[in-house]
């Protein structure tokens, strides 16, 4: 690890500290002096409120303007930053056998990984709703706030191939469109081996694309922890928790579970490799990830720390962490998972293992689907829901507890996101002799 990247490292850990206790500050002041009080909306008013939201027209939300202007400056380059690293990646690999060998292992470890997650999530369901955890009883004044219209999670499958060139690069929400026109592009290089133009014009703006994020990473990440984290705290009060507490704490168990022995299992059985290098250089990627919720804003920084720590080729890392970034999400399946079985025993639905399965499977399909933004993979929950017609009254009022609920869990999986991709990167690198073991080792 060079200096440069331990001190970027440090200055992240210390920000994380530091927005926890401004937080746990934020929260004991909310309480003392109560959600409606005068002092606590000017304090609110002044930091934390979403000026973009209904009431917000007269607030300053100086946490909330500057959280949004770093996430913004972050996914402003995603779409391009994916074109430009996957087509150059596949270009860069012009040997048709090998890249069919690291597209078939990149998906290979995705769906392993998801197919031990989805067993350890239904396991985690099953168990709480024999035991009854799960029957409680939902206050009818939380209707915090609305789902959208259910769809069938296999319109995903349609939405790979875009019927406009240009829908494809205006919409961070339809990135795999991104990712099939950049394998396209990248694959058509290939046999066009006089096209020199066009592979310099995309390798520019690509060195474009990581200064740009390196410089916003390095001068503005740690900041921006601090007010994320904060912001969280003050915005999500304690109250928020207590009607649903064993809905958090049993996801959270789950997500860290998986996060720290789940990978660590995986890193170890499929690569012959020490997991504990990967977990001091990847925790930046988890903190970061938890930091901002999201998994396209932490992809610059995922894919820093994979090549420069991790010591993983460039050309695998540029194919599989923009891929993982819209197919692989473990985190997101578990918490739908979890978070169905909750909505179905408070609802009055009969869950058996049958139904556990199909919402297993649905939360496969719909979670590859699930935009890399905060907050979207409670939002896709609903079209699990509806597939499964759990949609009473009492059903929709649980989900509508949950969409306020949900950002504490919404941070962790982002993190158990993230982390998978990079597990991935240091699987194939290793089984395709692209990994620089001694980077790899270097603690």
């Amino acid at each position: 690890m060079n200096n440069k990247t331990h001190k970027l490292a440090i200055k992240m850990s210390i920000s994380l500290v530091l927005g926890i206790l401004m937080g746990l500050i934020c929260i004991f002041f909310r309480e003392k002096l109560g959600v409606t009080s005068e002092g606590w909306r000017v304090i609110n008013s002044l930091f934390f409120q979403d000026i973009s939201a209904k009431g917000g027209e007269k607030a300053l939300g100086i946490f909330y303007i500057i959280g949004q202007l770093f996430i913004n400056s972050l996914q402003l380059v995603i779409v391009p930053m994916v074109y430009t690293s996957i087509t150059l990646a596949i270009c860069h690999i012009s040997d048709a056998k090998k890249l069919g060998r690291i597209s078939y292992k990149t998906l290979g470890f995705f769906l392993i990984s998801s197919i031990f997650a989805l067993i350890l999530a239904c396991g985690v369901g099953m168990l709480l709703n024999k035991s009854g955890a799960f029957n409680i009883h939902i206050e009818s004044g939380i209707n915090v706030v609305q789902g959208k219209t259910g769809s069938n999670p296999l319109l995903v499958i349609m939405q790979i191939i875009p019927n406009n060139i240009f829908a494809a690069f205006s919409n961070n929400g339809g990135v795999l469109a991104a990712v099939f026109l950049a394998v396209a592009t990248g694959l058509c290089l290939n046999t066009m081996p006089e096209s020199k133009y066009l592979k310099g014009t995309l390798q520019e703006i690509n060195d474009i694309v990581v200064k740009f994020l390196s410089f916003v990473i390095n001068k503005f990440g740690p900041i921006a922890i601090f007010v994320l984290l904060t912001r969280t705290f003050a915005a999500y009060g304690i109250e928020h928790l207590k009607p649903a507490l064993i809905y958090v704490v049993s996801t959270t168990i789950t997500l860290l579970l998986f996060l720290i022995l789940g990978y660590v299992l995986l890193i170890f059985f499929s690569t012959g490799l020490s997991p504990i290098p990967f977990v001091k250089k990847a925790a930046k990627v988890a903190l970061f990830g938890f930091s901002t919720s999201s998994s396209a804003a932490t992809l610059p920084l995922n894919k820093k720390v994979t090549i420069e720590e991790l010591g993983v080729s460039d050309d695998i890392a540029s194919f599989v962490l923009p891929l993982g970034m819209t197919t692989n999400m473990n985190g997101t399946a578990i918490m739908q998972i979890i978070a169905a079985v909750f909505v179905a025993s408070t609802a009055g639905y009969e869950i058996t293992l049958s139904n556990i399965i199909i919402v297993g499977t649905l939360a496969l399909i719909a979670s590859v689907g699930t935009p890399a933004a905060p907050g979207a993979g409670a939002i896709v929950l609903f079209t699990i829901l509806s597939g499964l017609g759990y949609i009473n009254d009492a059903a929709i009022l649980t989900y509508s507890l949950i969409l306020a609920i949900n950002r504490p869990i919404e941070m962790l999986v982002t993190s158990l996101n993230v982390i998978g991709d990079s597990a991935a990167s240091v699987y194939v690198a290793k089984s395709e002799n692209m990994l620089d073991e001694k980077i790899y080792k270097e603690i």
